[in-house]
């Protein structure tokens, strides 16, 4: 599944199906997927997402960490609710080898052949730098984390990983082209970093080898939405 060109995925970081779905129609004909997480999911539920994105694909953002049983009925759960599967959907690879071989065997019970969502294990996320990952006990730096992660993740049959744009090319150097790689972090030159903390912007991340990439801020509050989606799209080789 691997993309032949870095594609963009829109955040709508909203609780709000009507602000959502606004979002949704105007940057729609500019992005390749969109994502709703955990705030929208709460708020409004997989109905509401499935909804929102219908005729597009969803890229549902869970991230998804618990036992291995939880996990897997979480995954069933999800394949009960929609009738329209998420394009991906992600789980935390620090769950551990045994959670996400249940939660790839849930999908592929719960899901048909032809419309089984991508796995992604975030490795570790883009607000956390290396003091931040030392406070949890975590030694050696986010790129060791990263590799250790998805060398994990891979090996328990996950097709895809979430890393910062940082981690791209030493996880490109180790597995080669088969992960496929969604890169949050992204931000456009002169845009706002936020709670991000290994950032890049949308050209230097396709050119490190980001098979996706996901925008939220830059996209969703910039005063036009659609203009804002296509030129970052135009951005991407």
């Amino acid at each position: 599944m691997a993309a032949a060109r870095t594609r963009l995925i829109a955040a709508l970081d909203t609780d709000d199906e009507t602000h959502a779905a606004s979002l949704a129609r105007m940057v729609g004909p500019h992005v390749d997927a969109l994502k709703l997480g955990l705030q929208f999911t709460y708020a409004s539920g997989l109905p509401a997402a499935e909804r929102v994105c219908a005729g597009q694909g969803l890229f549902l953002d869970l991230k998804l960490h618990d036992i291995p049983n939880t996990v897997a009925c979480a995954v069933r759960a999800i394949a009960g609710a929609m009738r329209q599967p998420p394009l991906m959907l992600t789980l935390h690879g620090a769950g551990g080898v045994a959670m996400l071989e249940q939660a790839r065997l849930a999908r592929d019970e719960a899901f048909t052949a032809a419309g089984r969502p991508l796995l992604l294990a975030v490795t570790v996320l883009t607000s956390l730098d290396a003091e931040a990952l030392q406070q949890t006990g975590v030694a050696g730096g986010p790129r060791q984390q990263v590799l250790r992660l998805a060398r994990l993740a891979l090996g328990a049959g996950i097709e895809g990983l979430v890393c910062s744009p940082h981690e791209i090319a030493p996880l490109r150097d180790m597995f080669g082209e088969a992960p496929v790689l969604v890169v949050p972090g992204v931000r456009p030159e002169a845009s706002e970093a936020g709670d991000q903390k290994r950032v890049m912007t949308p050209r230097d991340a396709s050119l490190a080898g980001a098979d996706w990439i996901v925008v939220g801020r830059p996209i969703t509050g910039a005063p036009d939405p659609a203009a804002a989606a296509a030129a970052i799209a135009g951005m991407l080789v």
